[in-house]
């Protein structure tokens, strides 16, 4: 059994600093992680709707060497606050919000090496129809993408898609999983590598004797047929995960693993039991990379950066950062006291109904704060939203994400935003050079480990590594090792 290297925080076993990846954090949408930018005329949010913002957007990721852009996605409205999704459309909180996939295209025709992650959930589309669109992209961008594994979380993305409500969260993972073993199937067992042959001589592009049908009979999901796309770069798109809610299912399938968190205690926590979790279900714990959400306001100096802080602060609608905490937490905070403290006591009347992911959402106050309470809440996510947020020149705001790292043994950052794209323009300008400098980049310093290669590859640095690592459960579905199915049959229920 995989076991956990002995080693410091930070440091390679080989007492190396680890090569931090920074993905930069974007929705296709107005909103954010900070509800209320749109008024600021330093920001380009609306324009979300036309292929220049993202165009230009990934000639700037791919100029500073970011690992890969990652797209957030939900369905719905946010509606948990004060019953209604008034709130949220009001301030424009995730609002409106457009579809993922159709920008990566235009993305990787001006690229060569950023990567793609883009979210989406396995409680509402077939599996057949998401394999589908992840291998065709995965050609088109020379394996460069990456699959956000959610299990959504609310009703109302429930009711948009056609269901009562949403499954509880037990019911949520064991579709993911079933979902998960589906999408193996098709990416890594149905065609061989040798399939296609292309003879004219024989007047056959693909040979059918290496081309599998899958036939999977599940509780959740049917489906009988070949996988329609035959392989591409990385047949399974690198896997991330939203590892707050389901640990076990993080450790068991992701490679990239996306921590919230305002404390690097708190995070550094959930890394840790994760790895052990991943070798203990027989996996290479270091091939997990860990990620936490980080927003930067930088400027030359702390002054400045200040300054700009102070300035983009006064478009920001708390309104909006409550609809949204609403609805990623399920917790209506009109029913708090405003500027009361939050309850500590699980037996509260206001907490007693809670489940812990619920609370420690609610208590898990950032650094800095003495007291916390749904107004300052309301503040801090209407700024950055969830995430750690830190203002200052680059070498301040290096020395917050240094102490972040060693405290919790990350791998890498989200890179959140304020003002857009402005906030990656100042970490292309400030923020790499100094940690650069500081050898946090790896030893090639800001230079892509493979250039042009798979979004894999660059994950591990290591050229030829577009594939699945054999102790991933999705290696045990290749074509040459593919188990047969059950013969004993499920009752299949499908989702309601």
């Amino acid at each position: 059994m995989p076991k956990v290297p002995e080693r410091k925080n930070g440091y390679t076993p080989e007492g190396r600093k680890k090569r931090i990846l920074l993905n930069a954090f974007d929705m296709n949408g107005i909103g954010h992680v900070s509800p209320g930018q749109w008024q600021n005329p330093e920001d380009r949010t609306t324009t979300k709707n036309r292929l220049g913002y993202w165009i230009e957007l990934a000639k700037l990721l791919e100029r500073g060497k970011f690992n890969a852009l990652f797209l957030a996605d939900n369905f719905g409205t946010h509606d948990i606050y004060k019953g209604s999704h008034e709130p949220a459309i009001r301030s424009a909180t995730q609002w409106p919000l457009y579809d993922p996939f159709v920008v990566v295209p235009a993305m990787a025709a001006v690229t060569e090496s950023l990567a793609f992650g883009i979210t989406s959930c396995t409680t509402f589309e077939p599996p057949f129809l998401l394999a589908k669109r992840f291998s065709t992209l995965d050609h088109i961008t020379n394996g460069r993408v990456a699959w956000n594994v959610v299990t959504s979380w609310s009703d109302t993305s429930a009711r948009a898609l056609g269901l009562e409500s949403h499954p509880e969260h037990d019911t949520r993972y064991a579709i993911a999983e079933e979902y998960l073993s589906l999408t193996y199937k098709l990416w890594e067992g149905s065609w061989a590598d040798d399939a296609v042959i292309k003879d004219s001589s024989i007047s056959t592009y693909a040979d059918p004797a290496k081309i599998r049908k899958v036939e999977h009979r599940g509780k959740y999901f049917r489906c009988v047929s070949a996988h329609q796309v035959d392989p591409s770069p990385q047949r399974t798109p690198v896997i991330f995960q939203a590892g707050m809610t389901g640990s076990a299912f993080a450790a068991k399938h992701a490679e990239c693993v996306f921590l919230g968190g305002r404390s690097a205690t708190f995070v550094g926590e959930k890394v840790r039991k994760t790895r052990q979790l991943a070798a203990a279900s027989g996996r290479d714990p270091m091939k997990i990379k860990f990620f936490t959400q980080f927003t930067a306001v930088l400027g030359e100096t702390d002054d400045e950066a200040q300054e700009k802080y102070n300035r983009h602060r006064q478009y920001a609608l708390p309104e909006g950062g409550l609809a949204l905490f609403g609805s990623t937490a399920s917790v209506d905070l009109s029913k708090f006291p405003i500027d009361e403290e939050f309850p500590t006591d699980p037996n509260h009347p206001l907490l007693k109904d809670r489940t812990t992911p619920q609370i420690e959402r609610l208590l898990n106050k950032p650094s800095g704060y003495d007291s916390w309470t749904p107004r300052l809440l309301a503040e801090y996510h209407a700024v950055g939203g969830s995430g750690n947020v830190s203002v200052g020149s680059a070498k301040t705001v290096a020395d917050a994400m240094e102490n972040f790292i060693l405290e919790s043994d990350i791998d890498g950052f989200n890179i959140g935003h304020v003002v857009v794209p402005q906030a990656w323009e100042d970490v292309v300008k400030y923020l790499i050079p100094e940690l650069e400098n500081r050898g946090w980049l790896g030893e090639n310093g800001q230079q892509y480990p493979v250039p042009g290669g798979t979004a894999r590859e660059n994950l591990y640095g290591i050229k030829g590594e577009s594939r699945l690592d054999p102790s991933h459960p999705g290696s045990q579905y290749k074509f040459n090792v593919y188990p047969p199915e059950p013969e004993e049959r499920v009752e299949y229920i499908g989702i309601r």
